[in-house]
Formats: structure tokens, C-alpha cells, sequence
């Protein structure tokens, strides 16, 4: 059986992670409608299900090799584009007891490595 690279694997674990995310859109939608910033137009429920077929598309991508270069680099800006939920969860639950405030600043610095991870996932793509 083929070895399958590190770095593919790492992207298909981002790919996993981002199938996952991206159906809990659609199977749980209210914690995420919570975080969609009012500034934006329209119903949060809109922007929860658009972001959850963003996620779906770019974990799809990811999977492919041949479109895994393009999809890393839209999964890195993604993951920047979605830094205002998080901050607007982590104002939101500021009075919220200590372990619920816990996770919704902790999200805050976790941008940083998904970010970091979807930029390495490119690096497995072929380069066609």
C-alpha cells in the first residue's frame, strides 16, 4: 500500500475538519447564528448556512490534490473572514462563567494556527 505524505495528510485532516464544521452548520445551526456579527445584511441564518457550504466546498478542495493549492490559500483566507464571529463571541460571553469565557477567547488565538495549517496544507498540492 502507498504512504501517503505527511503533508497530504495534514491537508486531509484540515479537509476533515472543515466537512465536519461546515455539516454542523446545517445539523446545529443556532450557536453559530449567535456569533454572525448584526453588522452584516440579511439573517444570520443565511450567513450560518452560506458559511457552512464555504467550509463543505473548501474541504472538498482540500481532498483533491490537484485543487488542494487553491483551496489552502481560500481556507487561509477563510479562517481570517470568520475572525469577527469569534471576536464578537468572545464580547458576547464576557460575563458568562469562567469556563464558557474560557473557550470563546481561546477561539480568539486559534485563528493563528488554522491559519498556519491551511497555508501548509498547499504545500502538499501539486504543481501543475
Amino acid at each position: 500500500m502507498a504512504r501517503v505524505p505527511s503533508t497530504s495528510r495534514s491537508a486531509l485532516f484540515l479537509a476533515a475538519f472543515l466537512a465536519a464544521s461546515g455539516t454542523a452548520h446545517f445539523a446545529a445551526p443556532a450557536p453559530f447564528d449567535a456569533i454572525v456579527p448584526r453588522s452584516l445584511p440579511g439573517s444570520p441564518r443565511t450567513w450560518t448556512r452560506a458559511s457552512g457550504v464555504v467550509e463543505l466546498a473548501l474541504a472538498a478542495g482540500l481532498a483533491v490534490p490537484r485543487t488542494r493549492r487553491l483551496s489552502a490559500r481560500a481556507t487561509a483566507l477563510f479562517f481570517v473572514g470568520v475572525l469577527p464571529a469569534n471576536v464578537k463571541m468572545a464580547y458576547d460571553w464576557r460575563a458568562r462563567p469562567a469556563p464558557e469565557r474560557a473557550l470563546a477567547y481561546g477561539r480568539l488565538p486559534l485563528q493563528i494556527p488554522l491559519y498556519l495549517w491551511a497555508r501548509a496544507a498547499g504545500r502538499s498540492a501539486t504543481h501543475r
